[in-house]
């Protein structure tokens, strides 16, 4: 199988962990993929949930575990911040706007990360920080 490339966004927060695990609460209060009751640190440490994300996975936030530093090559499951090169090279001034953001995936001037990966960065509107971009590939 190949893993199953996946976008979304979510509020902005000044603290990107703290945003990325609030989206995380948020997805999983929408869909708790068949496992009720938990907490997000009760299923990465439950086997069944782990199997769950490492055979399929969700096609969302809930894929990632952790957030790692901008630049970091850790292999997963992990969300990495973009570093600033990695978001000039597809927005030159820096502030990628949303559409920017959907036109650079879906015409591969940016890339999905690695399996089991995501990635995240801000989005600009009217040149200020308005919403969180998230996409990654599921470990399948």
């Amino acid at each position: 199988m190949g893993g199953n490339a996946w976008a979304m966004t979510g509020p902005y927060q000044e603290d990107l962990a703290a945003a990325f695990r609030a989206e995380q609460e948020r997805e999983l209060a929408e869909d708790d993929q068949g496992f009720p009751g938990r907490t997000l640190d009760e299923l990465w440490n439950d086997e069944e949930w782990q199997e769950y994300i490492f055979t399929g996975g969700t096609c969302s936030v809930l894929d990632q575990a952790y957030v790692v530093e901008a630049g970091s090559r850790d292999d997963g499951p992990c969300m990495r911040p973009l570093t600033e090169a990695e978001i000039r090279a597809w927005c030159p001034d820096g502030r990628p706007t949303h559409a920017a953001w959907e036109t650079a995936l879906g015409t591969d001037v940016l890339d999905y990360p690695d399996r089991g990966c995501g990635n995240c960065t801000v989005l600009y509107e009217d040149g200020r920080p308005a919403r969180i971009a998230y996409w990654g590939v599921t470990c399948d």
